[in-house]
């Protein structure tokens, strides 16, 4: 499989995981909310066509959760492809936000 190139875009409020991968193209984007310094709202994934099955999505999500815990944040998943892979790795049950 190509590689997967993620770039994040951080800026004081909102930002986005953009990913790309050599050769075709689209782009893939995770788009978030900073609502607090300790918790970051996932708002929405989407991808190309072209990366469909490609796990360009699932890599996007796997730097966020990366990036939660190395900097000490949480994160919310409002979209419903964060929420679907949150349920599928228990592993990562530290990096989210799940209210009671």
């Amino acid at each position: 499989m190509d590689t997967i190139n993620i770039q994040r875009q951080d800026y004081k409020t909102r930002g986005t995981y953009v990913g790309t991968v050599a050769g075709l193209h689209g782009i893939a984007r995770l788009n978030y909310k900073r609502e607090r310094p300790d918790l970051v709202i996932a708002e929405r994934t989407e991808t190309s066509p072209e990366f469909e099955g490609k796990g360009v999505a699932l890599a996007l999500l796997t730097r966020m959760v990366e990036d939660a815990r190395q900097e000490g944040f949480r994160i919310y998943a409002l979209c419903t492809y964060v929420e679907d892979e949150r349920r599928s790795h228990p592993e990562w049950a530290d990096a989210f936000y799940t209210p009671a």
